[in-house]
């Protein structure tokens, strides 16, 4: 896990942070794998959450994910989660609409700080 100074600013956008993503109804958030999906649930995230190592390859996941109407990748910082999501991209960017935005949120609020979801956790402590 990541060491990272918080300061209150910081935790106070990551708080707003998950609640705008608690607001996308209409979305499922993807991440990696469990420990991602237990740091956003621990920050109080309660929207539609899926882990893409689940699906065991891409081919299932895109057959999946095409069936929803948005898809939030919020996939690592760091190199397989980059490559990951260009070949998400690749398979779905004509069958379902893919929303990064809240990646490269993640990325601005912690100012680079925070490469994995699950170090998010992190700023559990934070939380009052």
């Amino acid at each position: 896990m990541a060491c990272v100074d918080i300061d209150e600013s910081e935790a106070s956008a990551v708080r707003d942070f998950i609640k705008n993503l608690n607001s996308k109804r209409d979305s499922v958030v993807v991440v990696e794998g469990k420990k991602d999906e237990a740091a956003l649930a621990g920050l109080g995230f309660s929207g539609k959450i899926c882990q893409f190592h689940k699906f065991k390859g891409l081919a299932k996941f895109a057959d999946w994910a095409s069936r929803h109407k948005r898809i939030i990748l919020l996939l690592d910082s760091d190199r397989k989660g980059a490559y990951l999501t260009r070949r998400i991209i690749s398979q779905l960017e004509h069958r379902v609409a893919i929303d990064l935005s809240y990646r490269r949120k993640l990325i601005a609020i912690t100012r680079g700080k925070i490469r994995h979801v699950e170090d998010l956790s992190v700023y559990k402590s934070s939380y009052q």
